[in-house]
């Protein structure tokens, strides 16, 4: 199931998207591994690359929804094809997906805006090869959009003159448009909000520094009585403010596909490696402890894909009446970066200070899998997101007909008409123990609902008091244990389409189990938890069943992969 460059074919998506996917492959692969790794290195500018996409129109293709492409028949927002090319650009760095994550980030609220005259300008500027940014975060408030210090002006004229830095953002250096979050002067509260266009290349646009040590170029900058007309305004007052939280929606899913490419990569290099290295007289991988990293690695990043690729198919499915993405986005973003952590860990922990070796593609992991976790919201921010939607999906299910599998070539549009960014106790899910019961045949499954069964006791029998509810540092613990019922849904409703073996289901829960079982203990000794708690908590610790047979046969899918792809020299 991992993405190999040797292999891939793209076979579920049309000829035109498996063409420029597999450009971009070839493109990375002919430059080598030394190249990739000396400019990382060298921090320098990804100039090449950003070429080679306008060449190519890539951005412009994957990026232009059907609405703005003039007729072009392959241009459109396709939230399968996106999510390939962001798997792709995670394994060769996230440098490269970086450029590419801020651009759709820079786009949200253009596309999402009424402002023709914006959104074809845009469309001009993608297929000449430009990227774009994302202003929203400050120095002083981060991603605080209540406390911004951008400020507009009116002239008088329906313009304003805005005044103000934004900090952290990504091409802002060369972005054909920014998109900017500030507030009117003259306005007071939500309905002062305003987004609006900016050129990086305008006076009045004031570069001061790239912020990081890197070949990214993650910028602050500042308006200085930069004019802003009215045909530059894309959104005013609560639309603004949906605006920013809308587009977050649709940019933070590319963190967790950026951390699947990063974690893939990485496990050739580190299975390569291991498996062909004598210690002692016996091969690394023959020590037992090695073998049980690399299974759980393999397991876990087999779970981050299912659950990923079926997220997809929710969020090409949403509609009004049918939000349930909101769910399952910020898990993606959350739950999947954060297992992508682990995945290096666990591989780190067995090649030890080979991780750390320049000419390793390691090194690059190693450093930069820990940004996915704490981008477009922090993993904490996440979960206490998702604990919105806990009540309704334990106890409230409703009918909805089943999500297919969408790979269709279609446009995404209604990722420009999320509408409001409220209402998210109203959702509905539903019965999440479905797929748990198609899988009861499988031991772990089994036992692993019998724990997810145990967090709906819980909330009914000893539920958080009025004061635990305050103590955020509780429930961000009964948010882990929450998070792994939903992943463990999404994993099972896409282990089935993809045909993944009943070994590597049966193994992927064996983690699952531990996993909830660590959060049950950690639930356990927090300061706020009761009696009553501590005594679920405990009974909630379960040991997975052991099976060395199944082990050892996923293990030899783990040992096949030694030597299955090697970036070239």
């Amino acid at each position: 199931m991992l993405f190999d460059p040797n292999s891939f074919e793209g076979a579920h998506l049309d000829p035109e998207s498996r063409r420029l996917l597999r450009a971009t492959i070839d493109w990375f692969e002919e430059r080598g591994k030394r190249r990739l790794i000396a400019d990382d290195q060298s921090r320098v500018w990804y100039a090449e690359f950003l070429e080679f996409a306008a060449r190519e129109k890539l951005f412009a293709t994957f990026l232009t929804p059907a609405a703005e492409a003039d007729g072009h028949p392959d241009k459109r927002w396709d939230a399968t094809r996106n999510a390939a090319l962001s798997e792709i650009l995670g394994f060769y760095g996230l440098q490269y997906w970086y450029t590419w994550q801020v651009t759709v980030l820079g786009l949200g609220p253009i596309w999402m805006s009424d402002n023709a005259a914006a959104k074809k300008r845009a469309a001009e500027l993608l297929d000449r090869g430009a990227v774009f940014a994302f202003g929203l975060s400050e120095r002083e408030h981060g991603a605080d959009v209540y406390s911004t210090d951008m400020v507009l002006t009116p002239t008088g004229d329906g313009g304003f003159v805005a005044n103000g830095g934004k900090y952290y953002i990504g091409n802002g250096n060369v972005a054909g448009m920014v998109s900017v979050f500030g507030r009117r002067a003259d306005v007071d509260g939500p309905d002062g909000y305003v987004f609006f266009a900016v050129d990086s290349a305008h006076p009045n646009y004031k570069l001061v520094k790239n912020v990081v040590d890197s070949q990214m170029f993650v910028s602050e900058f500042r308006l200085e009585d930069y004019p802003v007309a009215a045909e530059d305004v894309l959104h005013t007052g609560a639309d603004a403010f949906s605006a920013a939280l809308n587009t977050v929606n649709v940019g933070k899913f590319n963190l967790c596909t950026a951390s699947i490419g990063i974690s893939e990569h990485a496990f050739y290099e580190a299975i390569t490696h291991a498996h062909n290295r004598v210690l002692y007289g016996k091969k690394v991988t023959e020590f037992p402890h090695v073998r049980q990293n690399f299974v759980d690695a393999y397991a876990r990043l087999i779970a981050m894909k299912l659950f990923a690729d079926r997220s997809v198919d929710y969020f090409r499915t949403a509609s009004p009446e049918d939000r349930r993405y909101l769910l399952f986005n910020p898990v993606t973003k959350m739950k999947v970066t954060s297992e992508g952590e682990q995945v290096i860990d666990l591989l780190w922990d067995v090649i030890a200070a080979k991780g750390f070796e320049k000419d390793t593609y390691f090194s690059m992991a190693g450093r930069d899998i820990g940004a996915l976790p704490k981008l477009e919201g922090t993993v904490h921010v996440n979960l206490a997101l998702v604990l919105k939607f806990m009540p309704a999906y334990l106890f409230q299910p409703v009918e909805y007909a089943d999500v297919p599998t969408v790979h269709e070539p279609k446009d995404d549009d209604f990722f420009w008409h999320q509408g409001p960014a409220r209402g998210l106790g109203s959702i509905r899910f539903h019965d999440w123990e479905a797929a748990y019961r198609a899988f009861a045949h499988v031991p772990n499954v089994a036992r692993f609902h019998q724990q997810a069964q145990g967090l709906r006791t819980l909330l009914t029998t000893a539920a958080p008091d009025a004061e635990q509810q305050k103590d955020l540092d509780f429930l961000l613990t009964l948010g882990q244990l929450f998070t792994l019922v939903v992943y463990g849904q999404l994993v099972l409703e896409q282990a089935g389409p993809a045909a993944v073996d009943a070994d590597v289901v049966d193994q992927v829960f064996d983690v699952l189990v531990r996993d909830f079982s660590a959060w049950a203990v950690a639930l356990h000794g927090k300061a706020s938890s009761t009696g009553a708690q501590q005594e679920w908590a405990l009974g909630a610790v379960r040991k997975p069943v052991v099976d060395r047979a199944r082990f050892e046969r996923v293990w030899e899918q783990v040992a096949g992969l030694s030597g299955a792809y090697e970036m070239r020299p």
